[in-house]
């Protein structure tokens, strides 16, 4: 559930509780038919003339929207028009309305601390994980035979006599690049994590999240000591609205992320770009160096703040990157933190497609099927083709060879 937006702009995009539950609108206002005149038939209307002039007339499109944007939460006049008795009905109904949503309120605070109960028990497990990775201790036989499946078992077994030997001379520490490897299994965060980005990641110890004292949590990721910034932990921190929206849902305000004190040259935000100058008065010229913003995963830690300019084009695309930004903490807070084995591993990749009551054995490989059906619809153009081009001929009176016909048609 989650709040929509009621006047005309968004000041921020809608977003699900803390508790994540789904982004789905509930309408606020029925959607049923209002008495009204009998419709009148219109003349058909040119769908692709429309599409045509709407290309044309961007403006127009801007005008469109912009007039239909301030029709929403006007009263079309039917309730007003309702005898007096009816009316106080209606008012009757949105009273007992307020008390559902009073009840709503009180359902999301209490599962919000539902929730706190269940992440206190969590961070045991969380923190043990976090021993293991970094190789301040090994699993217990218990946690091995509890991981291990029943095809895996003779396997590891074998592979641990094997390695046996190769200990005495190598020793590697807990699980190197574990935060690395999931994040880049998981697709929203794989996307931001360029190259230069896996380096510093590398160094990743830890990805951890706390509840806020109001509506709202802070993801926290920790790093050991690197050649890219001083920090110890980088966070970044998504707040809500102190007031409930309709439905009792929190309503997503806005994040802050915390400052990265990069070491000289060393910044993975941004890039140095070489520029040549001219001087204007003795025509020489120089190469000077300026830095200029570039992709990084690092931009996830300095936000995009709510639109405050009235131009449309600017709020819309700033309200988008505001629910991307929103989308990609709850998916490291409901997904990477509490699965991050599964994503290291890989095998959280087939709910993330197909969902968790879902099979992959049970898809076919459709990709092979539509390339074999283009491949069958090229040999009957092909053989289409010829049939033309045979017939043409006969129509000459002349009969000439295939091949000589494809150089025809080639030219």
């Amino acid at each position: 559930m989650s709040e929509p937006i009621r006047n005309k702009k968004a000041d921020f995009p809608v977003a699900p509780t803390p508790q994540n539950t789904p982004a789905n609108n509930a309408p606020i206002s029925s959607h049923a038919q209002q008495p009204g005149v009998a419709s009148i038939k219109e003349e058909s209307l040119d769908h692709a003339a429309a599409a045509s002039l709407f290309a044309r007339n961007p403006g127009l499109v801007s005008m469109i929207q912009g007039k239909l944007g301030s029709l929403v939460g006007r009263s079309s006049g039917y309730i007003e028009s309702l005898p007096a008795p009816v009316r106080r009905r209606v008012a009757g109904l949105k009273g007992i309305q307020k008390e559902h949503a009073k009840l709503e309120a009180q359902f999301q605070e209490e599962v919000l601390e539902l929730e706190k109960k269940y992440f206190a028990k969590f961070t045991p497990l969380y923190q043990r994980r976090a021993t293991i990775v970094n190789g301040a201790a090994e699993p217990t036989y218990d946690e091995i035979d509890a991981g291990k499946e029943d095809d895996e078992e003779e396997d590891i077994d074998a592979k641990e006599e094997g390695e046996k030997d190769e200990e005495k001379h190598v020793t590697t520490s807990g699980i190197p690049e574990f935060w690395l490897s999931a994040m880049k299994n998981q697709i929203s965060l794989a996307e931001m994590i360029t190259e230069r980005d896996e380096e510093a990641l590398k160094h990743l110890t830890d990805v951890r999240m706390e509840y806020l004292d109001r509506p709202g949590f802070r993801l926290i990721f920790e790093f050991a000591e690197n050649e890219f910034f001083t920090n110890k932990t980088i966070s970044k921190t998504y707040y809500y609205k102190e007031e409930n929206g309709y439905g009792g849902d929190f309503i997503y305000d806005h994040a802050e992320g915390s400052n990265i004190d990069w070491h000289t040259d060393k910044d993975l935000t941004v890039r140095v770009e070489s520029k040549k100058q001219r001087n204007k008065n003795t025509k020489q010229t120089r190469v000077v160096k300026v830095t200029v913003p570039t992709e990084s995963f690092f931009n996830f830690f300095s936000p995009p703040q709510p639109p405050t300019d009235d131009d449309d084009t600017i709020a819309t695309d700033i309200e988008e990157r505001l629910e991307l930004d929103y989308q990609l903490g709850e998916d490291i807070k409901e997904k990477l933190i509490p699965r991050a084995i599964d994503w290291f591993t890989g095998e959280a990749l087939q709910f993330e497609e197909l969902g968790d009551d879902m099979d992959p054995d049970d898809f076919d490989d459709e990709d092979d099927e539509d390339e074999d059906d283009e491949d069958e619809d090229e040999d009957d153009d092909r053989r289409s083709d010829r049939d033309v081009d045979d017939e043409s001929d006969e129509e000459d009176g002349t009969s000439k060879p295939k091949k000589e016909a494809a150089e025809c048609k080639q030219s």
